[in-house]
């Protein structure tokens, strides 16, 4: 027979593991209207690259997550009260958001990139000089091209999103466009009959984005960079990459 003493010693044991299990699930909020970084699904799921990066990670890590669709406004005030542990959302890395929060390494460059049709002769910002050119609204596009042409230039045509700033580029209502490299590039994957590409420009800031914890959460740091290592060095995150963008699988930069 099973003594009381060692009946209860068991269950403490239990208790202890169940606990240990329980404190490795992650509470991940992820805003659902970035597309292709992260939207909802027909069956209100959380998807895309960013979903895919940080699942990818959390089996490399061997901890679980809970994804929870997060509304931007607000998003990282969810990590200082608890009620989030990891925010994926498309966050640019800047020093005025380090001060409130932490970031992994960098996991996506996110500079903006011109786009015109594939055999358009622009092969630059200035050449944008003499051309009419699409931008979201109040984007990081927006800014960069109103620094090129001036910010009330009749050259400047200016969308509500990107998919109709790239169906006017297509239907010749402009004849370049300049927005997020991501998004962009999804489009061209989605729509490869539209013949478009993509021209750099080293005068275009290069930007990063980066996983977020609660500041000073050194811990939970250390797994999502330790797995970023991981599912770069074993090839998972080029899988990612070219599920949702293209073969040019960026180097991203040491930790």
């Amino acid at each position: 027979m099973i003594s009381n003493w060692m009946k209860g010693f068991c269950l403490t044991v239990a208790l202890a593991a169940s606990a240990q299990v329980a404190a490795q699930t992650y509470i991940v909020g992820s805003g659902g209207t970035y597309r292709p970084f992260e939207f909802e699904n027909s069956q209100k799921q959380l998807e895309g690259f960013d979903i895919d990066v940080i699942k990818a990670i959390a089996k490399a890590e061997n901890f679980d997550i809970k994804l929870i669709n997060t509304p931007w406004e607000g998003i990282f005030a969810t990590l200082n009260s608890g009620d989030r542990d990891i925010i994926i959302s498309g966050i640019t890395i800047t020093d005025k958001r380090k001060q409130m929060i932490d970031f992994s390494a960098p996991y996506f460059p996110a500079e903006q990139s011109i786009v015109v049709p594939k055999d358009s002769k622009v092969s630059s910002l200035a050449a944008l000089k003499d051309e009419k050119v699409g931008v979201v609204n109040s984007s990081t596009g927006d800014i960069v091209v109103s620094d090129v042409l001036g910010k009330n230039s009749t050259a400047i045509k200016r969308f509500d999103n990107t998919p109709l700033m790239l169906q006017e580029l297509f239907e010749d209502g402009v004849s370049a466009a300049v927005g997020d490299v991501g998004v962009v590039k999804y489009y061209i994957k989605q729509h490869p009959e539209k013949q478009f590409k993509l021209v750099p420009d080293a005068k275009f800031e290069r930007q990063y984005f980066g996983i977020a914890v609660a500041k000073g959460n050194t811990e939970l740091l250390g797994k999502i960079n330790d797995g970023l290592k991981k599912i770069v060095a074993d090839g998972t995150y080029a899988k990612i990459y070219q599920t949702w963008f293209d073969a040019d699988v960026p180097t991203l930069p040491a930790q």
